[in-house]
């Protein structure tokens, strides 16, 4: 029962609508998930199971109740914890569509001067549009922007926009869908139905399903990308006790 609630939600409901009120009941369901087997990076919390998710294909644990995040962002936060010196040296950040998971966290760090931005976001400081953000050329030492190039006309746009705003020598972690069996993006304007989008993109609302040139595509306009593969580095009980994704390559794209 559960999963197939979680599977219609997340199908049928707008993400920025389910922010709003999930985080509440997910809190309770979380204190009856309570065990040692898993834990969370991001809240400390610790789990004996996580929650299932996803869309057409249900993951097992991979929602951490408390801090609704998914595998890919406590990858995230252990790449910046272990990698980089986000935690610690004073940074401007530009949040796009920012994670629940994320915000408060970053919030508190008092290092961080921390934007947050989205069209429909409950959590959002700046209302904006990925293809025209309102900041200056080199605002930013950190943009962070995850599955959302998938959602917009144009991925281009956004991407040249995203270079626009990092200062030189920042860098942006850009996250989107990938299916590693295809060699070449796929993006066809006669798949314009929820449905047909679902069936060929993963998701109703995708423009888009990347494929292997993914890198590629950051490159063209202007990126240097790093393709990193940081999971397979990490212990295996590591990545079996955060729950991380052990497929999953971060796209570090700085500007040089």
């Amino acid at each position: 029962m559960l999963k197939r609630i979680i599977a219609f939600t997340t199908r049928f409901i707008p993400r920025h609508i389910l922010q709003s009120v999930a985080g509440f009941f997910l809190k309770i369901i979380g204190f009856f998930y309570s065990g040692n087997k898993f834990e969370d990076p991001i809240s400390g919390k610790k789990y004996r199971k996580l929650l299932p998710y996803g869309r057409t294909i249900m993951r097992e644990n991979a929602l951490a109740p408390h801090s609704m995040s998914l595998e890919r962002h406590r990858l995230i936060w252990l790449y910046l914890k272990s990698k980089t010196d986000f935690f610690v040296n004073p940074k401007k950040v530009l949040h796009i569509a920012p994670e629940y998971c994320f915000v408060k966290p970053f919030k508190k760090l008092k290092n961080l001067e921390y934007v947050t931005a989205d069209l429909n976001s409950p959590w959002a400081d700046v209302k904006m549009d990925v293809q025209n953000i309102p900041f200056e050329e080199s605002t930013f030492d950190v943009v962070l922007c995850n599955h959302v190039l998938e959602h917009v006309a144009s991925d281009t746009k956004a991407m040249q926009e995203i270079l626009r705003v990092l200062k030189p020598g920042g860098f942006a972690i850009l996250q989107v869908p990938i299916d590693y069996n295809m060699e070449t993006t796929l993006e066809d304007e006669k798949y314009n139905t929820p449905e047909l989008r679902e069936k060929y993109y993963q998701q109703r609302d995708h423009l888009r399903l990347y494929g292997r040139d993914y890198a590629q595509r950051l490159r063209n306009v202007g990126f240097a990308v790093i393709e990193d593969d940081f999971v397979k580095t990490l212990p295996k009980e590591q990545v079996t006790r955060y729950a991380l994704p052990f497929n999953e390559i971060l796209y570090i794209c700085k500007k040089e």
